[in-house]
């Protein structure tokens, strides 16, 4: 039988080769964009890595501009063409934009509510037996408030049931609160932004007297710091959070809802200006979410206390971040401090539980929140 000749083995020498100087190239582009970046020592510590914060300093440090302008071209195109807004945010009516979370639980998430009731009771009983009171806020959802600007969109049963039933269960347990939702209900002006999720000045101001009346009555009288209050500034275009959250916060103006404008106020408690002009004692914790933070409301609620609030209100603190980082840092409270005053917003009651919330939950006895929803 004749020998057949085997034709030679392909070689993959080439192909190889292709792909290490791809890799290395894209090694060098990785090391060049780093190089390049404002990235700070501090922010790749490691107890960033575990908390994933490091991870995502370097995927944003990694991000070619190209790759946000491509993000910020399909964001518009979907809005434009279909007034799409994205996983995160849903339009009402024309302008009026709202939070997917607060219009529905997030799928997947089950015993959150019942955890945070947990929780509450814990925290409470803890601050209680340092001597201290409390008061709970629970800023309802935009959509609760500005429900004419829904059209067609609603909150889930579930959800419109949940603020009724939490404030039910405060009750039972004699837990101050304040109830906002009639507060903010009234008058005709918006109480929130229309491109965002934060109460306006109009809206923080009535938040701010509601949650101070039930505060003087705790703290058994107002304070005799006086503020004052600078003329509004221009009236100026403000982006809101929802925007920058469907990919639109770089879209011309004519592919993303208008902005909302605001004419900023200063509010500031009056000194002296003496050598013996101390600051009076602090006894007003605020430990909340952004909402403590905009709208000026902190300043808001000590001019109606007749004193400062110590501010320890956390951007992105949901349920209970700003509480928490307060309690890490109890041994620096002031003793003069008699009222904490913990705010959240109405959806954070449902966002899956945090690691720090899931970390005292496993030191707690283990037992089922009576009357779930």
């Amino acid at each position: 039988m004749a020998n057949v000749e085997q034709p030679p083995s392909p070689s993959h020498r080439t192909y190889a080769a292709v792909v290490i100087a791809l890799l290395l190239i894209a090694q060098a582009c990785g090391v060049w964009m780093l190089l390049r970046s404002k990235v700070e020592p501090a922010q790749l510590k490691p107890e960033a890595w575990l908390d994933g914060q490091a991870g995502k300093v370097l995927g944003a440090a990694l991000q070619p501009a190209l790759q946000g302008d491509a993000d910020t071209l399909s964001a518009a195109l979907r809005y434009r063409l279909f007034g799409d807004l994205g996983t995160q945010v849903v339009q009402g009516c024309p302008g009026w934009l709202f939070y997917r979370d607060g219009l529905r639980a997030q799928p997947g998430v089950h015993g959150a509510y019942e955890a945070r009731l947990r929780l509450m009771q814990h925290w409470v009983e803890a601050l209680r037996g340092d001597g201290l009171q409390v008061l709970l806020v629970a800023v309802p959802d935009k959509s609760r408030i500005q429900g004419q600007a829904l059209c067609g969109l609603q909150q889930s049963a579930q959800l419109s049931a949940r603020l009724d039933h939490w404030q039910a269960a405060l009750r039972q347990a004699n837990v101050p609160y304040v109830d906002l939702a009639p507060v903010l209900a009234q008058g005709e002006a918006p109480r929130f932004f229309h491109t965002d999720v934060h109460m306006t000045a109009v809206g923080a101001q009535a938040a701010a007297a509601a949650v101070a009346s039930r505060a003087l009555e705790l703290l058994g009288g107002k304070g005799s710091q006086a503020y004052s209050e600078s003329a509004p500034g221009p009236v100026e275009p403000r982006l809101g959070d929802l925007i920058s959250l469907a990919g639109l916060e770089h879209a011309p103006a004519a592919w993303r809802p208008a902005l909302d404008t605001a004419a900023p106020v200063q509010i500031e408690p009056i000194r002296s200006g003496g050598l013996l002009d101390d600051t009076p004692a602090v006894q007003v914790l605020l430990a909340g979410s952004s909402n403590g933070r905009r709208s000026e409301f902190a300043e808001r609620l000590g001019r109606n206390l007749g004193q400062q609030v110590w501010n320890q209100s956390l951007d992105g603190g949901q349920f209970s971040g700003a509480l928490v980082g307060a309690l890490n840092k109890r041994e620096r409270w002031p003793a003069t401090l008699k009222l904490v005053i913990w705010e959240f917003s109405e959806m954070a009651l449902s966002l899956p539980l945090t690691a720090d919330e899931q970390a005292v939950l496993a030191t707690l006895p283990d037992k089922q929140a009576d009357h779930a929803l």
